[in-house]
């Protein structure tokens, strides 16, 4: 089952991120934020148990990110992954954003799904907010790419 998160799923949020912001995958993230910004996240449950997430955040009235993609191990290899994004997509659209962007490790997952590659720079600004933040700051390897919405992936 997919749906939006609510408070009660903020610490199985957190440890769901966290485990692949341990591996040096994704930017870690504090309970605090994930409360602060909880309506951004959408969920995956298999039964009671939260097995993966992603956050849609607005940036500008025409561009939104999806990030904190996260699916538990033991459930990769499912389509889970792919239905979170096409969730936080028809969210995206539905809010009137033109284009969605990511940057990822794994351009591969996206590419298939509409995405494609850009050049960092060519995103605003505002969306380093998060960057410096992050240990490999200047140096970072992601990869932006982005999606022209309205699209059915």
């Amino acid at each position: 089952m997919i749906r939006k998160a609510n408070v009660s799923d903020t610490e199985s949020i957190l440890r769901t991120i966290n485990r692949f912001a341990e591996k040096d995958l994704m930017l870690p993230r504090s309970l605090q934020e994930i409360y602060e910004n909880i309506r951004d996240y959408t969920v995956y449950l298999e039964g009671e148990r939260l097995v993966g997430c992603a956050a849609l955040h607005v940036f500008w009235k025409d561009l939104a990110e999806i990030k904190s993609l996260a699916v538990d191990e033991s459930c990769q290899g499912k389509g889970i992954a792919k239905e979170l994004v096409r969730e936080c997509v028809k969210e995206a659209a539905a809010l009137g954003a033109s284009k969605a962007f990511v940057l990822t490790y794994l351009p591969d997952f996206f590419l298939p799904l509409g995405f494609r590659i850009v050049e960092k720079e060519s995103l605003p600004q505002k969306i380093w907010t998060e960057c410096i933040k992050c240990h490999k700051f200047p140096e970072c390897t992601e990869i932006a790419m982005i999606l022209d919405l309205p699209a059915s992936i």
